[in-house]
């Protein structure tokens, strides 16, 4: 009888920042060339359209030497999230007068961000080592310091940061979600809304409230709603906030 073959070692919670990188880059195929095409293809054709073969494709390369620069798709889409949050604006030498004008003014960025590149909303709550790249590392660095220049006790500045954080991923994720939806039907916002407001006003018949505030609704520009239901949310979030420094 053969001997048994000793079990094979499970690895733990694998990530591109987690992993030190190789130094058999070749100059004409970096890692950089690779996710730049990769965020191409991404915010051309979607997250459904990316595997390792056809960006291989496009950069004229085999996926056998993307492997070299990463070691996996979820790795690439980590190097491509981050690669998208240097795009995030924040207050560099902030005063403490102006903390929530400038929060604020980040939170509309990083809003913005995400809208520019839909697909993100089906990836951000499964990437769970993206917090750890340079650009978001950079852009929580920042933050932090404006909201300790505020007042806020580093502690504190900490969670109030993951609060601001957490309503804007969750409004802009769900806004971008509804832009996929919109991609793959062709149409424009306004004609898709006016379209499904009959169906939206017919379930609601029997619920006064909803009956109400749909008919107020009806005929509104619907990116100025989306415009104006996020900075409400974020109106409240920063008057939460403001307390704490009272």
């Amino acid at each position: 009888m053969a001997p048994e073959k000793p079990a094979r070692k499970q690895e733990g919670f694998q990530s591109v920042w987690t992993r030190p990188r190789t130094g058999r880059e070749q100059p004409v195929l970096s890692r950089e060339h690779i996710v730049a095409e990769a965020l191409r293809l991404l915010d051309e054709e979607g997250i459904d359209a990316l595997s390792m073969r056809k960006l291989g494709g496009r950069l004229g390369a085999g996926a056998t030497s993307l492997y070299r620069h990463v070691a996996n798709k979820d790795e690439l889409l980590e190097l491509a999230v981050d690669e998208i949050y240097g795009e995030i604006e924040v207050q560099a030498a902030p005063v403490p007068a102006n903390w929530r004008t400038d929060t604020a003014s980040c939170a509309h960025s990083l809003r913005a961000t995400i809208l520019r590149h839909p697909w993100l909303a089906s990836v951000l709550g499964e990437l769970g080592m993206s917090y750890l790249g340079p650009n978001w590392m950079r852009i929580s660095e920042a933050m932090l310091k404006l909201l300790t220049t505020a007042g806020f006790p580093a502690d504190e500045a900490d969670r109030a940061l993951s609060t601001l954080v957490a309503y804007v991923i969750g409004t802009a994720t769900s806004e971008a979600a509804w832009l996929n939806v919109l991609a793959r039907s062709g149409e424009d916002e306004r004609t898709m809304v006016e379209r499904l407001w009959p169906a939206a006003e017919q379930a609601a018949q029997d619920f006064p409230l909803l009956r109400e505030g749909y008919a107020e609704q009806r005929g509104a520009d619907p990116r100025e709603a989306r415009e104006e239901g996020f900075r409400y949310g974020l109106d409240r979030v920063l008057d939460g906030l403001e307390t704490r420094l009272k």
